[in-house]
């Protein structure tokens, strides 16, 4: 969400690193053998000995020479040489028809062309290709089934993304400013690109992913600003529905639905997404969801994954506690973790010196962080209590405020906005994979550092608790969690801290950092009800498409010009992949903007144009999902450039040019373990990110079912160009004008 800030504002030093080898969960058993099952292995074998005992060789005399190589050891029988032969044999049959099976699946995984084709009109090819892949995977995937059967991300063409990139910015240029770009950009397609694009082909060959490391490694982890706003981002709880009021109930509840997850997802048995039903998606992201922190260090950051761990830590009140999540060798339940939180809650002693503010440390700039943690917390207690932090599950803060969406208080959806990005920027750990935000009035939220993975990952968990809490677990009437009080449970540890003047002086040096950022973030939650997915569909345009026509007339009436504008699209259907953008400002949406803008051109031809804006959006979102977008490809050219010690004007300029509208749209429905149609009320809100360009706005929105869309605004106070509710009420004027062409039409329609 957050990472087009990164794309433009990094700096680093570029230091050739060896191969980082690790071992993941798809190396199990059941993945690691998949489509097959362990059982086929014995099948195949009962029908080679079948076939051996019927005097027939399917060897082709192979069983024969295996046996005469074990003949001259001597020490077994003619009959034993057999069978153990006909099982060597049948186990390598077995492991050859896995490895084509699988090769197979790649080269069906690598046929795209059914995302080009239009909604319900599928063609003859596609229908057998998805016959094919439906056959081939399984009936009972597992988490991590498809990895090894995913195929690589290509490397484009530098003719193609030159030329696309071009046509990218031609909307944003005059005449003379586009000549000299174009100059620019085929001095470099003649002269360096073709070196350096064939390293990064090399390097394609090699690598899991040509992309993802690179864009983990130099966009998240090398950036040496604070990662609170800039790159952390946020999920709120459900919109309209608060199951308890009681707040150590309610954390109860959910911690316990967030253990269930983890077990689940160290077993592998959640069902791996597929588009359509069919078209798998990478599954590596989760991995690292659950006991994962960013540790900082002077020139770079790295991500710390560790296996299962037992503890949580809690913050309350400037306080850190460390609680157990395990009893007698099981989860603890929701009412037993209730306890625990309720004691936290009624612990009435106060912080010890430093501690109040020691998670601002995490929120200000990293080096001097990476410098406290070497020189105060690499011993004795405080390395004790930091690493209790560290290793912990995921962070827990027991929030002394109240938020969530009052439609009677009009600021509640911005002050609950803020207050999950950045709190009182001491009060969650932004460097834990995520901070699980529980409020007193029963509200909830998520803060998630963002280098490990992208915000559907989180979504995916969040969509599971939230489902969990409130049709599974549920509460008494009394809204305390179900099940009995064990009072024999050992008590929250406090963690003891030692923390002299001089950390004392660089945690509130790291705090008043944080806190002008912080306090410079305006925000804007809109709650579009006029209409939503269903009005969009029934005008046969894409309803993603949609939004971002009217970001885009939005924006261009809110600053009377247009922008590079950056929309986040995944690329997870090949192995290891992340994010790719869509340019959105294209000439055909700047035409029709301008057309909209213009008394004197009929609602019949503005209709027209944005049809046609709409169209080559959707094929560049197509685009960019399988592999053929602009910006990580000129992103890892200009990555080789510093390797090879290669300057560039051209990508040098490419990379520095800002986002001034940076937008996400936020999935839902990735489980669908809730009828919203039956339970309208149980929706989440969504979620959002911190603002991106100093003078620019960051927009993430989310189409809950049929009728609402919820858009989270970003922007900075600092910023004289930029008002968040003014903007937010610009989409929502947009909006409605868009669909006033087609009522229009449809009148004139029924009047003929």
């Amino acid at each position: 969400m957050a990472e087009a800030h990164q794309a433009v504002g990094f700096q680093f030093t570029v230091t050739p690193d060896g191969i980082d080898l690790h071992l993941s969960r798809e190396n199990g058993i059941l993945t690691g053998v998949y489509p097959a099952s362990p059982s086929s292995l014995l099948i195949v074998v009962i029908a080679i000995m079948s076939t051996i005992y019927a005097r027939i060789d399917p060897s082709l005399g192979m069983i024969d020479t295996i046996k005469r190589t074990m003949s001259v050891s001597g020490y077994m029988t003619v009959q034993t040489q057999t069978v153990l032969s006909a099982i060597l044999f049948s186990t390598g049959l077995w492991l050859s028809l896995i490895l084509m099976l699988r090769y197979i699946l790649k080269a069906l995984l690598s046929y795209h062309a059914w995302i080009f084709e239009s909604h319900g009109k599928i063609s003859f090819c596609t229908k057998l290709w998805l016959s094919l892949v439906k056959m081939l995977s399984g009936r009972r995937p597992l988490l991590y089934s498809f990895q090894t059967s995913l195929p690589r991300l290509p490397v484009p063409s530098v003719d193609d993304t030159i030329t696309r990139y071009l046509e990218s910015v031609r909307p944003l240029l005059d005449d003379e400013q586009y000549n000299q770009m174009e100059v620019v950009a085929n001095d470099f397609k003649k002269d360096q690109a073709p070196k350096l694009q064939k390293y990064l082909i090399l390097k394609s060959w090699w690598a899991t992913n040509y992309v993802s490391d690179w864009w983990e490694e130099y966009i998240y982890l090398r950036g040496r600003s604070p990662i609170m706003v800039n790159s952390n981002f946020y999920s709120m709880d459900l919109l309209y529905v608060t199951p308890t009021h009681r707040q150590a109930a309610r954390a109860g509840n959910v911690v316990h639905a967030m253990l269930q997850y983890r077990r689940k997802l160290e077993r592998g048995e959640h069902a791996p997404l597929r588009a359509l039903g069919v078209v798998p998606m990478c599954s590596y992201q989760m991995e690292r969801m659950f006991n994962t922190t960013r540790i900082p260090g002077i020139e770079t950051d790295f991500v710390q994954h560790l296996s299962d761990q037992k503890h949580l830590v809690v913050y309350h009140k400037g306080r850190f506690f460390k609680v157990w999540l395990y009893y007698g060798g099981r989860h603890l339940w929701p009412s037993e973790l209730e306890t625990q939180f309720q004691r936290i809650l009624d612990d009435t002693t106060k912080p010890q010196p430093g501690e109040l503010k020691l998670a601002a440390l995490t929120a200000g700039n990293r080096v001097p962080w990476a410098r406290a943690r070497l020189k105060y917390f690499s011993q004795g207690v405080n390395k004790a209590s930091l690493e209790a932090i560290e290793t912990s599950a995921f962070f827990l803060s027991l929030d002394d405020e109240a938020h969530g969406y009052d439609p009677d208080k009009l600021r509640s959806l911005d002050l609950y906005a803020k207050s999950l990005l950045h709190g009182k920027c001491y009060d969650r750990w932004f460097d834990k994979s995520f901070t699980l935000i529980a409020y007193k009035n029963g509200k909830l939220g998520v803060n998630a550092e963002h280098s490990w993975a992208d915000a559907p990952i989180i979504g995916h968990m969040w969509e599971y608790v939230l489902a969990t809490d409130c049709f599974l677990l549920g509460y008494t009437e009394e809204g305390h969690c179900k099940g009995d009080i064990n009072k024999g449970l050992p008590l929250p540890t406090k963690l003891q801290w030692d923390i002299p003047l001089e950390c004392q002086e660089v945690i509130e040096e790291s705090y008043m950092v944080a806190k002008v950022i912080a306090d410079d973030v305006d925000f804007h939650g809109c709650l579009f009800d006029e209409f939503g997915k269903g009005l969009i569909k029934k005008s046969r345009t894409s309803p993603d498409a949609f939004i971002q026509l009217a970001l885009q007339l939005a924006q261009f009436r809110d600053k009377g010009e247009f922008c590079l504008t950056y929309e986040a699209s995944m690329t997870r259907m090949f192995r290891e992949g992340r994010t790719e953008t869509v340019r959105s400002c294209t000439s055909e949406s700047t035409a029709f903007v301008r057309a909209m803008e213009d008394k004197n051109t009929a609602s019949a031809q503005k209709l027209d144009l944005f049809r046609k804006a709409a169209d080559k959006h959707q094929n560049m979102y197509r685009l960019a999902m399988t592999g053929s977008g602009i910006d990580r490809h000129l992103f890892c050219l200009y990555i080789m450039s510093k390797y090879l010690s290669i300057h560039s004007p051209f990508l040098k300029q490419v990379l520095s040019e800002p986002w001034r509208l940076s937008t996400s749209q936020t999935p839902q429905q990735q489980l669908n373990m809730v009828d919203i149609k039956k339970f309208p009320r149980y929706v989440g809100a969504g979620g959002g990110f911190g603002p991106v360009a100093d003078d620019g706005y960051g927009v993430s929105y989310i189409i809950i079912g049929e009728n609402l869309i919820t858009f989270h605004i970003s922007s900075k106070f600092s910023s004289p160009e930029t008002d968040s509710y003014r903007f937010g009420q610009n989409i929502r004027q947009a909006m409605l004008d868009i669909r006033a062409l087609f009522d229009q039409k449809d009148k004139k329609e029924k009047e003929m």
